[in-house]
């Protein structure tokens, strides 16, 4: 728990469970957000032919989809659960590494 600590630069211990709580509740909602959405605009398992091949696209697609989801819904939900300070960072240094840190100056 000191490494982990140590390495995000947080103080307390209870820090670190709401950050944890962060990511958990995130990662669910992008999940139950993104079905709904894709439905909507029409993009469902079903228009793909059985094969497994073409649940390849499918799939790409609907991460892609999550992905932007899940940036916006964790910097909110750091927001809401009082660790803005630090998914903004988290955020901030996760896309730069992907390459749009320009973005962020």
């Amino acid at each position: 728990m000191e490494k982990l600590k140590k390495r995000w630069g947080i103080d307390s211990n209870f820090a670190i469970v709401m950050i944890l709580l962060v990511f958990a509740v995130t990662g669910s909602s992008s999940l139950k957000i993104a079905r709904p959405f894709l439905e909507f605009i029409g993009f469902t398992r079903e228009i793909f032919p059985e094969d497994w091949y073409y649940a390849i696209p499918y799939w790409a697609v609907r991460i892609l989809v999550i992905f932007p989801i899940y940036q916006i819904l964790l910097v909110a939900f750091g927001w809401l659960f009082g660790q803005f300070k630090f998914f903004w960072a988290f955020e901030k240094k996760m896309l730069s590494r992907l390459g749009l840190g320009r973005f962020f100056k």
